[in-house]
């Protein structure tokens, strides 16, 4: 455990130290002008700013306790000193994270904050570490509670959900190709390129954080195509490049929605249900951007 956390210490080094090397040879290779360097400088900031003075001003403590909560009322207890504990803790901690990230996307609440991670519109290494400022105030750490539960130790949880989104940054580079029979295990390049997406063909699949094998287990994934080729960023592209407004335009819409609501119910809508969703049906979630681009071949959309 100790060698692990030491890892994850200095892996913010090699991570953009690594980016700022990418951002280097696609300059050079494709042209100073091509690669968004001021993007590349709201993702380092959104880091900076994340990691040291919100992780003070909003520590983990509140959902922390939560966790140890549910470890003390444990099920039962996985016995640390095998092997086969720490792949138990790796396989749950990978599911609830599919279902966190899953969430993400398919839950308003949740999205406001996931959307800044999907507003850059290149996708590069530096995309992977941009992921803003709220995500401690709207409870995604509830996902991960099912696992203290049945007798993971929260530590380890949070460490391995830790190593999971380093795992996680390599695969925001574009020109790692398809890894063979990996794909049907492992998240890779090809898969998460699909994911950050904004092509109707691709939206909301591909959840997985290390593995794959849930979204092909519930239906949500999505293979990359050589002939539809990935067009990044969000479904309505942010443009600019202020970071307030990058950080806090989807709470600020979601605010408008609610104080324009007629009543409870289409509130919660706008908050539990899916981004784009109105209750007059002329909104713009998965479904019916699908059904307006083809009514046919989106009939039977995935739920």
């Amino acid at each position: 455990m100790a060698a692990l956390l030491t890892i994850l210490k200095f892996a913010i080094v090699i991570v953009l130290a690594s980016s700022l090397v990418e951002a280097l040879v696609l300059s050079v290779r494709h042209g100073w002008r091509r690669y968004d360097w001021r993007a590349a400088s709201v993702s380092v900031v959104d880091y900076l700013v994340r990691e040291y003075p919100l992780r003070w001003l909003l520590p983990l403590v509140f959902w922390s306790d939560a966790m140890n909560w549910f470890w003390r009322h444990r099920l039962w207890t996985l016995p640390m000193n095998h092997w086969s504990a720490w792949l138990a803790c790796f396989v749950g901690q990978e599911f609830c994270y599919y279902w966190y990230h899953r969430a993400a996307h398919r839950t308003r609440w949740f999205w406001c904050t996931h959307a800044i991670h999907h507003s850059p519109n290149q996708l590069n290494l530096s995309a992977a570490y941009r992921f803003g400022w709220t995500g401690r105030l709207t409870g995604s750490l509830l996902f991960f509670m099912l696992a203290p539960l049945v007798g993971m130790p929260p530590q380890i949880v949070m460490v391995l959900l830790s190593l999971n989104l380093l795992y996680q940054f390599w695969l925001h580079a574009t020109w790692i190709p398809r890894l063979g029979p990996l794909e049907w295990i492992l998240n890779t390049p090809s898969a998460h390129r699909v994911h950050h997406a904004s092509n109707i063909e691709y939206l909301d699949g591909n959840y997985g954080g290390v593995l794959i094998v849930f979204d092909r287990l519930f239906g949500t994934y999505i293979a990359e195509r050589r002939d539809v080729p990935c067009r990044y960023g969000l479904v309505r592209p942010m443009t600019t490049y202020n970071l307030l407004t990058i950080e806090f335009d989807h709470w600020r819409a979601l605010w408008r929605d609610l104080l324009a609501a007629r009543s409870i119910g289409e509130a919660w809508g706008y908050v539990a249900k899916p981004p784009g969703w109105r209750p007059d049906n002329t909104g713009e979630t998965t479904e019916d951007l699908r059904r307006r681009a083809d009514p046919h071949a989106f009939g039977a959309e995935r739920q």
